[in-house]
């Protein structure tokens, strides 16, 4: 038996209020979850529902059996769940909104629990000082033996909350930071009481505790810019110039994707060692998630960079042993033979001309995605493709368009060969691919040999000139035709005895 004197109207009164302030302090809950996002669960409806009952008892002043002992109860509750909802606010519109808007990073999880903890603390002595009437001293010195047995198992979690706090206070680095630990590249997804998560670029998960954090050296590679320089060495035979495998080796990193165009890859002379001179290239990155993926492109393409311009890679860092099957494979020769035939300007050679022209043909290997001809850039030389196939695409009015796909037997660079004109195109190797290069001397020696092919060659990129711009019988008078033919052929004819100097 609860009540031993409940008047009437009391019993009306808290009939009609407790249900009117459960409704109201419910709607409240939905209306701050609705309106900011709020995140309220079974604490607060219990909070809900030990509010109402106490509010309206401690206003009427019912009295019935054991109201003291119920009554602090519900104030207990009151303070207790109450606490819980004061920091599901500060959770949301201090953390999460405000901390997040001034300080332009998230809030660390852990300082927003550690805080929490705190508060939710100070709420128990409230309640046991201030409701209860037990001294507070007594409490705290009667579990000082307590704490210190539980303090001495746990001075290890202590010790990284600590030094948990003091990253925060510090702030070394922040979720999203890219960092270098233990020789692994590792971004930041998390500081917790406990320690420090962090994600490598194998998508392996690190879990580091902080005191080990605090007490090491840290790389943080994204902090101020995400722009940073990072080193590659590779070694080179002593016979080759240095400037010259600077060259090769800026021009291969230059063209990785992920890889900065400015500052520009720079390589220096790094070190004479015993079977090799030790070169360091110095590239720039803002994305460290492919780190791993630049510094494979870097090495790949130095790798068919230094095959290209016959640099050797010595021993001890690698001995390579390129086999050029395709220099004197029938098979290859006949895959070249049939793609020179293809060409009408090639037509033109004899067979030993041919054979002249190929023999002096310069075997190339190109890697996956290298550019075998940049467009707009100078060169002399045009390509057949032995093996493998390459993407050609043309760039205009800022786009770049794929026009054509080059396979086995294709050829390329043809006008760059007999004229100088800049690349028209760029040519990709979609594959590796194997190719010759016919350069422009082997040309000339033959074309000097033989005045007669010079004059047919002039004919023939003439009449391409004037199927190019449209000129056709159909559609101009014969003698308007032989004065546009001969006047193309002239210029063509200035242009080939001026380029090989014949």
């Amino acid at each position: 038996m609860l009540a031993e004197v409940i008047d009437g109207p009391s019993i009306a009164i808290e009939a009609i209020a407790i249900p009117a302030l459960l409704v109201i302090t419910l709607g409240l809950g939905r209306f701050l979850k609705r309106r900011s996002g709020v995140h309220l669960g079974t604490s607060y409806q219990l909070f809900c529902i030990a509010f109402a009952i106490w509010l309206p008892l401690e206003i009427i002043r019912t009295d019935f059996a054991h109201r003291e002992s119920t009554m602090h109860a519900l104030q207990a509750a009151n303070i207790l769940l109450g606490t819980l909802f004061i920091l599901a606010l500060l959770r949301r519109y201090y953390w999460e909104l405000w901390f997040e808007k001034h300080q332009h990073t998230k809030a660390p999880k852990f300082l927003s629990q550690l805080f929490g903890l705190i508060l939710f603390i100070v709420a128990i002595f409230v309640v046991i000082g201030g409701i209860y009437g037990q001294p507070i001293q007594g409490v705290v010195f009667g579990s000082t033996v307590v704490v210190g047995i539980v303090g001495f198992a746990m001075q290890d979690l202590l010790g990284n909350i600590i030094a948990g706090i003091a990253l925060e206070i510090g702030k070394p680095f922040k979720t999203g930071d890219w960092l270098k630990v233990e020789n692994q590249h590792a971004e930041v997804i998390e500081v917790n009481w406990r320690s420090t998560r962090l994600r490598t670029t194998d998508d392996i998960y690190l879990d580091i505790p902080n005191k080990s954090i605090v007490g090491a050296t840290i790389t943080n590679l994204t902090y101020p810019t995400r722009q940073h320089a990072m080193k590659l060495q590779v070694g080179f035979d002593y016979a080759t110039p240095p400037n010259f495998i600077k060259d090769v080796m800026a021009s291969a990193a230059a063209v990785v994707p992920g890889v900065l165009p400015t500052p520009s890859p720079k390589v220096t002379l790094k070190d004479f060692a015993d079977s090799a001179i030790i070169y360091e290239i110095k590239f720039w990155m803002d994305d460290e998630s492919i780190f791993t993926d630049i510094m494979d492109g870097i090495r790949t393409n130095v790798w068919y960079a230094a095959q290209r311009h016959g640099i050797r890679i010595p021993f001890p860092i690698r001995t390579l042993q390129i086999e050029r099957k395709s220099g004197s494979g029938s098979s290859v020769m006949d895959i070249a033979k049939a793609s020179v035939r293809k060409q009408p300007f090639l037509q033109l050679l004899d067979e030993t001309q041919l054979g002249k022209l190929l023999a002096a043909a310069r075997f190339q290997h190109y890697g996956r995605r290298e550019k075998v001809i940049t467009q707009g850039t100078t060169g002399e030389s045009m390509f057949i493709l032995l093996n493998g196939e390459a993407h050609v695409y043309v760039q205009a009015n800022g786009a770049e368009t794929l026009v054509a796909t080059l396979r086995t037997g294709d050829y390329c660079g043809e006008m760059s060969l007999l004229t100088g004109a800049p690349r028209s195109a760029t040519v990709v190797a979609e594959t590796d691919c194997e190719m010759w290069e016919i350069g422009k001397e082997v040309l000339a020696e033959i074309l000097q040999e033989n005045e007669n092919l010079v004059q047919k060659l002039s004919e023939l990129l003439a009449q391409r000139r004037m199927e190019t711009e449209g000129i056709v019988a159909s559609s101009s008078e014969s003698a308007q035709l032989a004065t546009k033919q001969k006047e193309y052929t002239e210029g063509f004819l200035k242009k080939l005895y001026s380029f090989f100097e014949l």
